[in-house]
């Protein structure tokens, strides 16, 4: 009977010891569940205006989570690889606010009498972008290329020929809308999406912005300090998308407007290229000179 009774205390101490070793592993689960719904409950804020551009090249502003922190660490990059983009070790020329060009300093080697070539509205055809750069390198001229993201879409590599012909690439949006009448969203995706499109396609930051029609407004230029982007409409109109078909019209509209630091607007239009070697030509017999876009200061003064 003794031994038997000692046999029920042994084998009752024993399952209350079992019991005793458990209730820890519980306690222990409990911290590691609490951890995991707080890392899940604060998530990133984000308002209307940031969802619109989350394809845009920087954030509007940096977010306060440890997600937000490398993102604002990618803007710093970005903005730093904007200003690296094709920077001369001296600019010897600025814009002013009539959209003219003017020389730092006057001299033989930074002459008054210059002009800056612009065209917008591509990048089009192979055939009509190689005769513009044949007809740019006869006469060793540059000149700005504002080009559009739905069609870098379609023929980035149109966009690396320019480039690698030595135009300069400028951003004129991603689908040419009047960007005045847009929402600070919009506006902001069609010229960030466009940044960067351009940014992906030939490694190298445009330095350059012009909206569609001229049309702009305090968040286009805004968005061009942003990035570190000369806004920049034009002086001399070349009429090329109203006389169509009609070179002559087109080198007629611009020697009527002429005069020192004319930056002169032009398209990727098959008449205009038949005009360009004529009227580089008339330039240059009248004592221009053709400025390059990368000796021009950042900003316009």
């Amino acid at each position: 009977m003794f031994k038997k009774t000692a046999s029920w205390l042994l084998l009752s101490v024993i399952i209350l010891s079992a019991c005793s070793n458990q209730a820890p592993a519980n306690t222990t689960e409990t911290p590691t569940t609490s951890t995991e719904q707080s890392n899940t409950s604060t998530p990133t804020a984000t308002t209307p205006e940031s969802s619109e551009t989350a394809t845009s090249e920087t954030p509007a502003t940096p977010a306060t989570s440890t997600e937000g922190t490398t993102t604002g660490q990618s803007s710093e990059s970005t903005s730093a690889k904007d200003s690296e983009a094709t920077a001369p070790a001296e600019y010897t020329y600025h814009m002013n606010k009539n959209y003219d060009i003017v020389p730092n300093k006057e001299s033989k080697e930074t002459p008054k009498k210059v002009i800056l070539l612009t065209f917008d509205d591509g990048p089009k055809e192979k055939k009509m972008i190689d005769s513009m750069m044949d007809t740019l390198d006869k006469h060793n001229a540059k000149a700005i290329f504002f080009v559009n993201g739905y069609r870098i879409k379609t023929h980035p590599e149109l966009l690396k020929l320019i480039h690698d012909r030595g135009g300069i690439i400028g951003n004129h949006t991603q689908d040419h809308i009047v960007l005045k009448h847009e929402s600070k969203a919009k506006v902001t995706q069609q010229i960030e999406d466009t940044q960067k499109l351009i940014e992906d396609t030939i490694d190298e930051s445009p330095r350059f912005l012009r909206a569609p029609n001229g049309a702009t407004n305090d968040t286009v230029h805004a968005l061009a300090k942003k990035h570190n982007m000369l806004y920049m409409n034009w002086s001399v109109g070349s009429l090329d998308w109203v006389n169509q078909k009609d070179p002559d019209a087109v080198i007629s509209n611009v020697m009527d407007q002429l005069h020192s630091g004319s930056i002169i607007l032009m398209h990727e239009l098959p008449w205009t290229v038949e005009a360009l070697d004529e009227l580089l030509t008339k330039l240059e017999a009248k004592g221009y000179t053709f400025v390059d876009p990368n000796a021009i200061e950042p900003k316009a003064r």
